[in-house]
């Protein structure tokens, strides 16, 4: 038994005015076929040397009881329930719209009911995927009124760009699973996004790199794995990278480009679009340590004021240029014999 507070009182128990302590207790229960230990909390005389609980200290046990079968049961506590619907900023009536569930289920869960495990899914997939939480919104948006909606919307939106990042990450990391068996195809290396950004991030941040746009990146990045790989045997990202008429790209380049942190800035050219590269404020590199840094110097040093016509001419008398058909993927065994 542990003493949570103390304070003068009524005591209802033995009908004195003295201290009377809220205490925590260790207890066991039988709840669905389950033997359950959880925390209860009472008031306790010590006059009478008992426990009784008021009115909701009794619907406060009643959820712990229910909650310990919940976790038991790996479904979500009336509390988890209650966290998720507060990240959405959304009430209990309007998430059992949302849901097309009846008015009073979420208010349920959130106090004596314990949910069945079709329901407990679907309150994790909408903790876990804000994008759909956003399509049942606009399913639901002649049942709210339009202030509501906009509310609910805000924050949606604002919680799904936080998570865009992990969604792009995983649906770049299921593409190179395909890769993963073959050294040769990573340059021995895995694949870490937080490196590829780092590595765009410096090649942007440098003045001795002019006129980065997605042409020139691309063959830098390519340049900078195949040295590392020709002077170290492992390449610094784990990119795998394809032939394309202007050389070395990398595999889901375009989703590369929109990483969390890459300054990429899209730019008018006559009727085209065009993609560039720029970091003008003072920027950490954390994920690349000394070693890459050296070969990045090193690429930088031989390419950095190539024009992209320029280092595409270079790239194409590349060996691992001219010995892989167009769309094929690059070995890294071809940059042992690089050009820098």
């Amino acid at each position: 038994m542990k003493t949570l507070k103390s304070e003068k009182m009524l005591c209802p128990c033995c009908m004195e005015a003295h201290e009377v302590k809220t205490v925590r207790v260790k207890e066991n229960a039988t709840f669905k076929g389950q033997k359950l230990s959880y925390e209860a909390v009472y008031q306790y005389c010590d006059k009478a040397d008992e426990l009784y609980a008021n009115e909701a200290q009794m619907a406060e046990n009643d959820i712990s009881l229910k909650d310990a079968y919940r976790k038991a049961e790996g479904l979500l506590t009336s509390g988890d329930i209650c966290n998720i619907r507060e990240k959405y900023g959304i009430t209990q009536s309007d998430m059992c719209t949302l849901l097309g569930w009846g008015g009073k289920t979420i208010t349920r869960y959130e106090s004596h009911q314990v949910q069945d495990k079709a329901h407990d899914s679907i309150l994790k997939k909408i903790d876990q995927d804000p994008e759909w939480f956003l399509e049942l919104l606009q399913d639901s948006r002649d049942s709210l009124s339009v202030k509501v909606y906009q509310k609910y919307y805000e924050k949606v939106t604002e919680l799904y760009e936080a998570e865009r990042d992990r969604y792009l990450r995983k649906a770049i990391e299921a593409s190179y699973a395909r890769f993963c068996d073959d050294a040769q195809l990573h340059g021995n290396a895995k694949l870490s996004l937080d490196k590829v950004v780092d590595v765009i991030r410096y090649f942007a941040a440098t003045t001795m790199v002019k006129g980065l746009y997605k042409v020139k990146l691309m063959k830098l990045m390519w340049y900078a794995d195949a040295l590392s790989y020709k002077k170290r045997g492992h390449a610094i990202t784990g990119l795998v990278y394809q032939v394309l008429p202007m050389g070395a790209v990398p595999v889901e380049h375009n989703s590369l480009i929109s990483l969390k942190g890459v300054p990429c800035e899209e730019k008018c050219i006559g009727d085209n679009i065009a993609y560039h590269f720029e970091l003008s404020e003072k920027t950490e590199f954390p994920s690349l340590s000394d070693d890459d840094r050296a070969i990045l110097d090193a690429v930088i040093k031989k390419l950095g004021r190539f024009t992209s016509d320029q280092i595409v001419e270079f790239m194409h008398q590349e060996l691992a240029y001219k010995k892989t058909a167009e769309r094929d993927v690059i070995r890294f065994e071809y940059a042992k014999e690089l050009q820098i």
